[in-house]
């Protein structure tokens, strides 16, 4: 339970009556982009699902006694993926049903504001199972810093990229890609067998470059069977050439012994023996 007996008895804040801006602006187009490039391969992997929200640099409340968290990009699974038609201000824990987020990101703009520290501090104590830090101008170490949360309520460094979260059904990395025509390291979500799943982008011109592929090979088998009914032709026309020339040398050659014979049968009629002309 997030709330304790005196909290129940008191009437909590709604997400209305609750401050959903801090005045902060958002530190760098990096942190932007890479939340909402998440996010949109989500609305495609798991478009016809509605029991999970993502979001993004958006205030976080866990509890009425503290001040509101914004993650750079957080996930909560079995949630309403929309609440109502005005969407949500903040997400707001009371309200959801005591959901807390199973994952939360920060991006690193230029230097680090807590993420190491204070804010990995505080998500463990707010019991965030993934913890996840892209720090995309760190030098000697690595950009990517992945964390899960053990029993003991410590968080655990983690050594795959892609890390598989199996609770999610998710896995998160890095990989060289091409976003908002700008090509570099970005982060993506992943399969169990370590796939990279396809933004909605990718996906469409994957399915167009197979609908051309599709069409070039029926396209060549068309030609085939062109040049296949041509070979059939010309064979044929061959084999008719050849009986007209079968034909006309039967017929000349029948034309031949027939003048022969009628010369035969003149020269009998003059008294001469053909067979004496030789």
């Amino acid at each position: 339970m997030l709330t304790s007996d005196s909290q129940t008895q008191k009437r909590l804040p709604t997400m209305e009556e609750l401050p959903y801006q801090d005045g902060k602006p958002v530190d760098s187009e990096i942190q932007d982009l890479i939340a909402h490039l998440l996010q949109s391969i989500l609305n495609y992997i798991w478009g016809n699902r509605n029991d999970w929200f993502f979001g993004i640099d958006m205030g976080w409340y866990y509890s009425p006694d503290e001040k509101a968290i914004a993650p750079d990009g957080f996930l909560c699974l079995g949630v309403e993926r929309v609440k109502h038609e005005n969407l949500r201000l903040s997400y707001v824990t009371w309200e959801e049903n005591g959901v807390i987020p199973s994952f939360a990101l920060e991006v690193v703009s230029k230097t680090p504001g807590g993420e190491y520290k204070d804010k990995k501090r505080k998500y463990a104590q707010y019991g965030v199972l993934y913890y996840v830090i892209y720090a995309p101008l760190r030098v000697r170490k690595p950009k990517l810093t992945l964390y899960r949360l053990n029993g003991e309520g410590k968080y655990e460094l983690q050594e795959d990229n892609p890390m598989w979260m199996p609770e999610i059904g998710l896995g998160i990395g890095t990989e060289v890609g091409t976003n908002q025509a700008t090509t570099r390291e970005w982060l993506y979500w992943y399969d169990e067998q370590g796939n990279r799943y396809l933004t909605s982008d990718e996906a469409r011109q994957e399915e167009r470059q197979g609908r051309q592929q599709a069409e070039l090979r029926q396209q060549q088998a068309e030609l085939q069977r062109q040049q296949a009914e041509l070979g059939r032709q010309q064979a044929e026309a061959e084999k008719q050439q050849a009986e007209v020339e079968l034909q006309q040398e039967r017929q000349a050659r029948q034309e031949a012994e027939q003048r022969a014979k009628q010369l035969a049968e003149r020269l009998r009629e003059l008294g001469i023996d053909p067979g004496q002309l030789n």
